[in-house]
């Protein structure tokens, strides 16, 4: 069963992005201190734009080695990272060419390929990488109005017993193929942050948050890193429905 997790409200997605931001930077800052790189997963959407792009600026962006930063992510869309749908190229235009992170420590999903091959590909390097269970030091997540995380969707239960580290999955609802890390991925981590914004997100935020464990219904709840820190960062209208 899930457990709810460190709750931050904030009044809008100004300061949600802002936090965010800060989030990265203290998480990266204390693995390179500590370990000495910072391997993180990113997520796409609006509200994760926002806080790349206060990366590339001073003075978040002086505020780390950037050259100790490994960049994985959390899922892909099944298309060309040229797509203005890609993840990949959000991220790109976004902060990692102004951040200067060497393009050999970015690691992205071959959404071009076919899906089930660009997912063993993925789970591979992350094996290769960091092990047989992969430990992110950051694994970021935004919240679908379906109670869907990652790639991770309505419909059945996210997590499997096969061990799989990436899936490619069809998402019926966006009727396309996209590749996602595992529950087992996204758990292991140090610190799973999840992002959410807008009154339109609220009633999957106060499901998933507070209602009964329905993974099939709501995947995001499958998300309860094992030894780490699990982080909401919403802003006030997000969290309207919540009794808190």
């Amino acid at each position: 069963m899930t457990t709810r997790g460190e709750l931050q409200i904030y009044a809008g997605p100004s300061e949600v992005a802002q936090a965010l931001a800060d989030l990265f930077v203290t998480a990266g800052s204390i693995a390179i201190a500590q370990r000495g790189a910072f391997r993180v997963a990113l997520s796409g959407g609006n509200t994760p734009r926002a806080a790349y792009e206060l990366l590339a600026q001073e003075p978040l962006r002086l505020r780390l080695d950037w050259s100790r930063v490994y960049v994985y992510f959390g899922d892909e869309r099944c298309v060309p990272p040229t797509d203005v749908r890609s993840n990949y190229r959000m991220a790109d235009l976004a902060f990692l060419r102004a951040t200067g992170i060497p393009e050999a420590n970015v690691y992205r999903m071959h959404g071009e390929a076919d899906p089930g091959i660009a997912a063993n590909e993925y789970a591979s390097l992350l094996r290769a990488d960091l092990g047989a269970l992969p430990h992110l030091d950051l694994v970021l997540l935004g919240l679908g109005e379906d109670g869907h995380t990652a790639s991770l969707f309505p419909g059945a239960l996210p997590e499997g017993d096969d061990g799989a580290l990436v899936r490619a999955v069809y998402a019926d609802s966006q009727r396309e193929w996209r590749i996602t890390l595992t529950p087992a991925v996204i758990n292991a981590a140090e610190c799973v942050a999840f992002a959410v914004e807008g009154a339109q997100k609220a009633p999957a935020l106060a499901a998933v948050y507070e209602g009964a464990y329905d993974p099939a219904a709501h995947p995001a709840q499958i998300v309860a890193p094992a030894s780490g820190r699990l982080v909401w960062i919403v802003d006030e209208a997000a969290a309207g429905l919540l009794h808190v």
